[in-house]
């Protein structure tokens, strides 16, 4: 016998041996990328070719020594780049595992939660609304289930299922693919139970999946705009270095040593760690997010999260600890705290209504509340049940924010109603529920969540279509509990600190929102409800919304007119949610942030953040990293650009001025030994500035190195340029070639070192503000030791065509490093007291 057919799934000894035999449930892995094809890239860059390329002429010069301790740096270039994409390719293989999808599976008589990859036929998959089927499955049970199939079909109209008639007698196709649900497909309806019968490349996925592979996602705009910046550079390298090629060997004939001098020249200028720095910063920092219980979809919304201006939050789970506790039981202008012991009858009476018109299985964080304080009448609900058979269920809408249950009973049919005190009261139009409203507002006045309770009795087959046709009388009114988290308002003081607004959006009663607004720290004034929304014109929302700090009532539809209004008003929106109907305002946002522990599948696969344990400060730590890795990947931007200028104008100026040559290929392969993990590893573990988040955000067309910046940087290499040249004249007029060339190499290097320190922070961070980074000293340390070596080890000495200089000029070799950098933060300084002073912009 199948072991799934008795309906109690499979046991985890039975599930490990199919898993052995038949696999993981998913498709072969396309995005990662092994350690071969990350070298084998690393192997065609233009850094590599041309550090290759002045081997060879080495050895056509016939300097072997030079020649393999260039193709060595070579190996080490590669072995760095090894590290650093391994690495970011490890954090990515991190975030990819988190965000496996996720079934809800009967294994041993009991429901799992496990990955969708470790599912195996015969597994017993629970289906509910917003969730992706994960394999092939036959229908067992459905229950008003209907599917979108369009990833398989193009249909984008939903089909409804239905449980299989029965294994005897193959169906046709069209009758199978009724009872099926498929790999990847999406329940938007309804809810069923199935058994997988194909996992992996078997399903019907599967078998389209080599197609889904070759889909290249869309480049994000940074890394679009940084190729054409760092091709245009790379072009502008080219030809300046043809020219000094052609100069040089016309010159002096010399055409071996003027290639030489082109490829360093050309090495000089090539950006190339510009993508590294949009490659790793992003990955490293989701990576970081992760550790945080922030799940990014995509890297791109890292540029976007230090932009955000505006917060639009739930107010249950995300706001709330969504431990919902039923509180108090009203009835008939009586009220009985639940905590006061045993209800007397009338409010036991309206406690059974109330589960009655609830799911057994709940899943609702209300309904399980109704089950745990009922739990000790146990046997009042067990005989209830089985007193009343469940005929219809009305699930809630947006219209009607009630749920309605037709149940059979002894004597006859009624039906039992749970939803808001508005619509409840709406359906009684007996006059019995004239004092629900006003006995609702006190107690959402109070911070309770209140839901009212109808009854229609004598209810007669056939059942409405529409369930507002019976005639309900009220019941009365159930409060519950949900105690704001403890870390909200130290968060909420943090966004109004950093200039982000947070807007509440709730279904709740427009007094529980402010209540509970009021306990967070938001501005609890200004209200806007959903019946405000629906007679608002979509164009005027967005003045309406101004000032407003909680909107109540709003229907899940009415979020995406919300999002659409903030951001014709200029805002940058993050939005949470987490059910199905959230899903156009989560991909409408310009961040949309799904509910990891109780959000629906689609709502994760809308939103371009999960926040795995649904909570709201891990909200604004995500917004804080992303104004961290924004402002470092900023700050290492402008280190690059400021640093090849004096090793690219270090390269070209001494032949032009008929020197001779200071930079050959190998001091390029250092420098570049330096500036890549210096620009991605030790920028990208900087510490956050300390008001990182007393800064209003930034905006979003604001580049990440504006004309502005460049400009500075560019002054700034220049300025040094201008001392290294100096210094290198001087040397030159005193000094042998080789000790002339090791003291400005060695001014360089340190010259890249003082660059670091001043880039690393802004000039008005204090020194106490400058945390301590332990890979930031361990490329000075890397660089110090490895400067040393080629100073005074008469092998390398010898390859870097080195003679250890006399100490007062290395002393002078350290104070032109100082001399720039004391140049540099007098600069800042000044333009930082003019712009206090208004002399200019």
């Amino acid at each position: 016998m199948n072991p799934s057919s008795s309906r109690c799934g499979l046991s985890a000894g039975e599930a490990a041996r199919r898993l052995a035999a038949n696999g993981p449930n998913k498709l072969p892995d396309q995005a990662r990328r092994g350690w071969p094809v990350i070298m084998a890239d690393a192997a065609r860059e233009p850094m590599f070719l041309l550090l290759v390329v002045s081997a060879l002429l080495y050895l056509a010069l016939g300097e072997p020594r030079e020649s393999f301790f260039l193709l060595a740096m070579v190996a080490v270039l590669l072995g760095m780049t090894l590290y650093q994409e391994g690495h970011t390719e490890r954090a990515l293989q991190s975030l990819r595992d988190l965000s496996a999808p996720l079934a809800s599976v009967v294994r041993d008589r009991r429901r799992l939660r496990i990955a969708a990859a470790d599912l195996v036929p015969g597994d017993l998959v629970a289906l509910a609304a917003g969730d992706r089927v994960p394999a092939d499955t036959e229908l067992l049970e459905a229950s008003g289930l209907m599917i979108d199939e369009s990833l398989l079909t193009g249909e984008s109209v939903p089909v409804f299922k239905r449980a299989r008639m029965g294994k005897d007698a193959p169906p046709e196709l069209d009758e199978a693919r009724q009872s099926w649900a498929f790999a990847g497909t999406l329940v938007v309806q309804g809810d069923g139970l199935g058994e997988v019968c194909a996992t992996g490349a078997r399903s019907e996925l599967g078998r389209i999946g080599g197609a889904l592979g070759q889909i290249t996602p869309p480049t994000a705009r940074l890394q679009r705009e940084t190729r054409v910046l760092v091709r245009r550079l790379a072009l502008l390298g080219l030809f300046v270095s043809a020219l000094l090629v052609l100069l040089l060997g016309y010159r002096d004939r010399d055409w071996l040593q003027a290639l030489l001098a082109g490829v360093a020249l050309s090495m000089s200028m090539l950006p190339e760690e510009f993508p590294l720095i949009l490659t790793i910063f992003p990955a490293l920092g989701a990576w970081r997010l992760a550790q945080r219980q922030v799940l990014t979809r995509r890297l791109a919304a890292i540029e976007i999260l230090g932009s955000t201006t505006v917060l639009c939050v739930d107010k249950t789970g995300t706001l709330t600890e969504n431990r919902m506790a039923l509180r108090l039981l009203w009835r008939d202008g009586a009220a009985h705290e639940v905590d006061a012991g045993a209800p007397p009858p009338a409010h036991r009476e309206l406690l059974s209504q109330a589960l009655l018109a609830s799911r057994p299985p709940a899943s609702d964080p209300l309904e399980l509340a109704l089950h745990r304080a009922a739990a000790g009448m146990r046997a009042t609900v067990e005989t209830m049940a089985g007193q009343w058979r469940l005929e219809r269920e009305y699930g809630m809408t947006d219209t009607r924010p009630a749920t309605i249950h037709i149940r059979q009973g002894a004597t006859g049919a009624q039906a039992f109603a749970k939803g808001a005190p508005e619509t409840i009261s709406a359906l009684c139009r007996d006059g019995s529920a004239a004092a629900c409203l006003p006995a609702a507002a006190a107690l959402a006045a109070e911070g309770l969540r209140v839901l009212a309770l109808a009854t229609a009795a004598h209810v007669a087959a056939p059942w409405p279509d529409d369930p507002a046709q019976l005639d309900y009388r009220f019941s009365g009114l159930v409060a519950f509990d949900d105690p704001l988290r403890a870390d909200i308002p130290a968060a909420v003081a943090q966004c109004r600190a950093a200039g982000i607004r947070v807007l509440m959006i709730t279904g709740d009663h427009p007094q529980t929102a402010q209540a509970i607004a009021r306990q967070a720290g938001l501005p609890a004034g200004a209200t806007l409800t959903g019946s405000d929304i629906a007679r608002i014109a979509s164009i005027d929302l967005a003045s309406h919304l101004d000032g407003v700090g909680i909107c109540a009532r709003i229907a899940p539809a009415q979020k995406l007119a919300i999002v659409r209004a903030l951001q014709r008003g200029g805002e940058i929106v993050a939005m949470t949610g987490d059910g199905v109907n959230d899903a156009p305002a989560l991909r409408a946002a310009d961040v949309g942030v799904a509910m990891g522990k109780r959000g629906t599948d689609v709502a994760r696969e809308a939103a371009v953040l999960t926040l795995l344990d649904d909570r709201f400060s891990s909200l604004v730590h995500a917004l804080r990293a992303g104004r961290r890795i924004y402002s470092n990947m900023r700050k290492s931007m402008r280190y690059v650009s400021a640093v090849h200028v004096p090793i690219a104008m270090m390269a070209l100026l001494p032949p032009l001025l008929g020197w001779p040559i200071l930079l050959y290929p190998m001091h390029i392969a250092f420098m570049e030994l330096v500036i890549g993990p210096a620009c991605s590893l030790a920028f990208e573990n900087e510490p956050e500035e300390a008001d990182l988040m007393r800064r209003p955000p930034r905006s979003r067309n604001e580049p990440l190195l504006g004309r502005g910046p460049f400009i500075a940087a560019l002054a700034c290499g220049l300025w040094t340029t201008a001392l290294l040249a100096g210094g290198h004249g001087l040397a030159l007029a005193t000094l042998s070639e080789p000790q002339a060339r090791a003291v400005t190499f060695s001014a360089l290097a340190l010259s890249n070192l003082a660059l670091l320190l001043l880039y690393r922070q802004p000039a008005t961070s204090s020194a106490a503000t400058r945390m301590v980074n332990p890979l930031l000293l361990a490329v000075i340390a890397g660089t110090l030791c490895a400067l040393g070596s080629a100073l005074y080890l008469s092998p390398l000495a010898d390859i870097f065509r080195f003679s250890p200089p006399p100490p007062a000029w290395t002393g002078f070799a350290v104070l032109l490093p100082v001399v720039m950098a004391a140049g540099v933060r007098l600069a800042r300084w000044t333009r930082l007291l003019a712009r206090r002073h208004q002399l200019f912009p």
